[in-house]
């Protein structure tokens, strides 16, 4: 397998992962002055780490997919 297939599954699985962590923590602005922030707005969203979280997932679950892969013999690209 080549280096261009190991870099797209790891960029699939990063979005994969970072759409499903991205709500975790989540806590609404609940304050009643919206010139603050936008009212269904996260205080603080924590984007990096979060980032950071799905990066280490998604090097797992890469690195689990070509591991399996050469188990199975699949040949993704020739």
């Amino acid at each position: 397998m080549n280096t261009f297939s190991f870099i797209l599954v790891f960029v699939v699985a990063w979005w994969l992962v970072f759409f499903m962590v991205l709500p975790w923590g989540m806590k609404k602005n609940t304050a009643d002055d919206p010139s603050v922030n936008e009212v269904g707005a996260p205080n603080r969203p924590l984007l990096l780490k979060k980032a950071l979280i799905t990066t280490v997932i998604a090097a797992v679950l890469t690195a689990a997919f070509f591991y399996i892969g050469s188990l199975m013999e699949l040949r993704i690209v020739r």
